[in-house]
Parts: structure tokens; sequence; C-alpha cells
């Protein structure tokens, strides 16, 4: 999914902090809900808006999330949830294991796979593989000011890559540890509209986290009660959040006036969603896990 900085002056008079803005909107709900099998664990669904289609993370026939076997790949889909390709990426022989959070943005696709992050052109294919030392569960990306942020929810960690888009550059990227031991366990994580970094926190069902919010090269702070192993994050424009949580396996809109209402539920393994704004709201695109489902589930008023 598209997690990038680039709303504009036209965001800049939204909500300075989640949820909070002048049109914050009223609670959505589930128009339609549509499941089809993944053909493998698939962690995350990012959209590539240029050309309409989803690429989907996936582990492969193993549930092993931490496996350097060799069997992880990229796969399309459509928005329909037809699969187009099942491995369409890496393109050129190179070994991927366990890929996890994709964002796309100008034809280029960025996924992170346990210790590393990938950047890929997908017109041709061409890749580069960066490892992230210290990393040791590497799981969501996102661009924020020019640069790659990458979070680790087992090592507790926080990492930003300078510049975002390595794959063409000489040398390597700046590679800066931004936080460590907060507490956070970050997962899934989005560009603010006020320019700020939002991260969702996973821990264990006995100790929840929330929704956190950090300014660039601040501290994280926590924004949301405590709710618990949270996954893919999505602002919408209104700034409400959509996310996920492993522990009341649902599908949520949360602001910080109204907190958390679930959307959707009934999911073994609610990772890391796309979303894609539509004329009756917002398409989410919702990846089982341990399941190995996707779910396609319209949302509207």
């Amino acid at each position: 999914m598209i997690r990038t900085l680039a709303f504009g002056a036209a965001t800049a008079a939204l909500a300075a902090f989640p949820g909070t803005g002048p049109a914050a909107a009223a609670t959505l709900k589930v128009l339609s809900q549509k499941t089809v099998d993944a053909t493998g664990h698939v962690e995350s669904v990012g959209y590539d808006a240029a050309n309409k289609v989803f690429y989907l993370s996936n582990f492969g026939p193993a549930m092993k999330p931490a496996d350097k076997d060799g069997k992880g790949h990229m796969t399309k889909m459509s928005l329909d949830g037809k699969i187009l390709q099942e491995s369409v990426l890496p393109a050129h022989g190179e070994v991927m294991n366990k890929p996890k959070g994709n964002l796309i943005e100008n034809g280029h696709l960025w996924v992170t796979d346990i210790d590393s992050v990938w950047e890929f052109d997908l017109k041709t294919g061409k890749s580069r593989h960066v490892l992230l030392p210290g990393i040791t569960f590497a799981n969501d990306p996102t661009i924020l000011g020019g640069a790659l942020y990458v979070s680790d929810n087992r090592s507790d960690k926080l990492v930003k890559v300078e510049p975002a888009e390595f794959l063409n550059m000489k040398g390597d990227p700046k590679i800066t540890l931004e936080f460590s031991g907060k507490s956070v366990y970050p997962n899934g994580l989005w560009p603010a509209h006020n320019g700020n970094l939002l991260m969702v926190g996973f821990a264990a069902k006995d100790k929840p986290r929330g929704i956190y919010e950090m300014k660039p090269g601040g501290e994280p702070k926590l924004i949301s009660k405590p709710i618990g192993m949270l996954d893919g994050l999505y602002q919408m424009k209104d700034g409400d959040l959509l996310a996920t949580d492993w522990v009341s396996g649902s599908l949520f809109q949360w602001n910080a006036k109204s907190g958390m209402h679930i959307l959707a539920k009934g999911f073994k393994g609610p990772a890391d969603i796309a979303v894609v704004p539509n004329a009756k709201g917002y398409l989410v695109a919702l990846p089982d896990l341990v399941a190995g489902k996707i779910h396609l589930i319209q949302l509207g008023h």
C-alpha cells in the first residue's frame, strides 16, 4: 500500500492530530465482504494505484515467519481477488524468504524480509537488497520526508534508511537506529497528515499495545488506550484510522474522540492491510496470515 507523505498543501488543512479535525467522519460499516484463497500465507497487501492491482507478500506454503527458506515471493492480484501472477517478484532468480510489509510508489515496490529490505522496479523487475544491522524481524516500511522507515516488532526497534530510493544509487544507503527498547514493539507504520509518523504496537496478548505518534527524530508517544496486538494501519482523509488487531481478530476504526470501533471480526491473523478509496467509501484488502485467506471488505456509510 502507498505509505508516503505526498498529500501536499490540500492536506495541511486537515487534522493536526488523528480524528480531531473539523471533519471527523461518522463510523463506517461493512457494505460487502468477499473471501478469496491467498495461495499461501500472506502477511501484507500493497496497492499499486497506477495499475490498480494488489501485490501480496507471500510466505509460500509454510507459516514460519522467521525461516530463511527461500520460498517467499510477491503475488499480483486484481482488485476483485483474481490471482494474476502467482510469483511476479523476485523476477531474476533472487532469493526471497518471508516478505512482510510492502509499499508501492512511483513504479517501485519496497518490502521487508526478516533482517533486510528490498526495493524493486515494477517495470523491469530490477532489485536491490539491503541488510538492516541489528534488525531481526523487519516488519513494515513507510516513506516520510524522503527516508524509508522500517519497524521491527520483535526487537522493539525503528530504523531509518536514507535515501528511500536506494535501488540505483552508488554506494550504500545510510541506516540510522531511530529508537530501541521503548516498549512500543512497532508493527504497522503510516505517514500522518500532520507530518508525523504513526505506528501501532504488537507484543503479546497479555501486553496490549496501542497507537503511537512520533515526530521525526523525536520520541514515540502513546495516543490511544492499550488495545491489543496491532498490525495493519491506514489513515483516512478525515484523520480517522483503520487498523487490525490479532487479539480481537478484527478490523477497526479509531479516532481520539470515540476510540476503537470494530468493523469486522472473526479473523485468525489479521495482518497488514491495503486500503483503496472508491466511490462507495474504502475497499480494504485484509490478509488473514494464519488462515491463508484474503478478505476484500467494502466499507461505507
